[in-house]
C-alpha cells in the first residue's frame, strides 16, 4: 500500500472505521487545531507502547491525552481549582493540562511514563472530536512525525515523515494554529507553565495569576522526563544485571531469565517490554528486598527508550 493510500477524507464512514481502528490497538493520525496527532488508544499499554515505535522516541515522555468533553475528562483525573478555571476558560482549545491521574481511570502506565498525573486536553476540532466520540476512547497522541522532525500541519507531512507506520491517516486539512498546545501544571495552587504553544502566557495569567516557571524558582514544577533521577522506585536498582545477588528481586528480559520474579518480555520483543515497563516496576517495588535488578536491555528500536527510563530510575538520589 502506498503512503497515498493510507490517507481518506474524513466521511462518516471513514470515522466511524477510524474508531475501530483505535479498539483494535492501531495508529490514527488525525488532526486537530494545533498539528496532526499520532492517535492509539490511551488505556492500552501495547497500543501506547506502538505510538513510541512509530516515532522512533528515544524516551518515555509523557503523552497527551485527548478527550472529547469534560464528562469524560473528570473519569480520568482529579480537577483542581485552578485546572477547572483554566478548562472553563480555554477548552476546548490549545491548552494542555498536568492534572492528578484517577486511580480507576483505566489509562495505561506508559502513558504518563509512570507518573501519578496526567496531561490531558480536548481538541477545538469537528474531525478529533468525532473520532473521540467513535472510538469510545480517550486517545493518547503526540504529534504525528519521528522524533526530531518538524511537526506535521497537514495529512502529507504525516505520510512523508512515517511511512508504513500508521494504520489511517485522516485528512482534515492545514491545521488552524500550526503549534503545539500550551502545556500547564495545574495540580496545585499556582500554575507552573511546563511548554509554551498557542494559549498564550498574558491569557493565562488573566485566569490564575502569575505563573511559575522553571527558571524563576529551582522546585517550580519542570517538564516530565527532564530530571536526572524520575519515575524511581523506593527499591535502588542494579541495571544489567545478569544474575540476582542476596536481596534482590530480579525484573527480567528474554528467554535466559528462569530465575526472574517478573519478566518484561520472554520472547525478546521490545514492544512488549515497553508495554510492561512501569507496571512490573511498579509490581516489583515491595519490601523483603533491597534492591530491583533488572536484565540487559538491547539498545536498539524501543530498547533506546527503556534504558534511557531505567537509567533515570537508577540514578542516585
Amino acid at each position: 500500500m502506498s503512503e497515498a493510500d493510507r490517507i481518506f477524507k474524513p466521511t462518516a464512514d471513514m470515522i466511524v472505521k477510524a474508531g475501530c481502528i483505535i479498539r483494535a490497538g492501531g495508529l490514527v493520525a488525525f488532526p486537530t487545531e494545533t498539528v496532526y496527532g499520532l492517535g492509539a488508544d490511551a488505556t492500552s499499554e501495547s497500543a501506547v507502547a506502538s505510538i513510541f515505535a512509530a516515532k522512533e522516541r528515544p524516551s518515555f515522555n509523557p503523552l497527551i491525552v485527548h478527550v472529547p468533553d469534560m464528562e469524560t475528562a473528570r473519569k480520568l483525573v482529579e480537577f483542581t481549582e485552578q485546572g477547572e478555571k483554566l478548562a472553563h476558560a480555554f477548552w476546548p482549545g490549545a491548552l494542555t493540562l498536568v492534572l492528578p491521574r484517577k486511580k480507576d481511570s483505566g489509562l495505561s502506565l506508559l502513558v504518563s511514563a509512570g507518573l501519578d498525573t496526567v496531561a490531558i486536553r480536548m481538541p477545538n476540532h469537528p474531525i478529533a472530536t468525532e473520532l473521540l466520540k467513535a472510538s469510545g476512547k480517550p486517545i493518547a497522541a503526540p504529534s504525528a512525525n519521528r522524533s526530531g522532525q518538524i511537526s506535521p500541519t497537514q495529512a502529507a507531512h504525516v505520510a512523508q515523515s512515517l511511512p508504513g507506520k500508521v494504520d489511517m491517516i485522516l485528512d482534515g486539512g492545514p491545521c488552524a494554529v500550526g503549534l503545539e498546545s500550551t502545556v500547564v501544571d495545574a495540580c496545585g495552587e499556582h500554575v507552573g507553565f511546563l511548554r509554551p504553544g498557542g494559549i498564550s502566557v498574558e491569557k493565562l495569567e488573566h485566569v490564575v495569576g502569575p505563573l511559575i516557571f522553571p527558571d524563576d524558582a529551582p522546585d517550580a514544577p519542570k517538564s516530565p522526563g527532564m530530571l536526572t533521577s524520575h519515575y524511581a522506585p523506593t527499591l535502588p536498582m542494579r541495571l544489567n544485571a545478569t544474575e540476582i545477588k542476596d536481596g534482590e528481586i530480579l525484573l527480567g528480559f528474554g528467554a535466559d531469565c528462569e530465575n526472574s520474579t517478573l519478566n518484561l518480555s520472554p520472547s525478546g520483543n521490545l514492544n512488549e517490554a515497553a508495554a510492561n515497563l512501569f507496571a512490573m516496576m511498579r509490581e516489583l517495588d515491595r519490601d523483603g528486598f533491597t534492591r530491583m535488578a533488572v536484565s540487559p536491555i538491547p539498545q536498539d528500536g524501543l530498547g533506546l527508550a527503556i534504558n534511557d527510563r531505567l537509567k533515570r530510575a537508577a540514578a542516585p538520589r
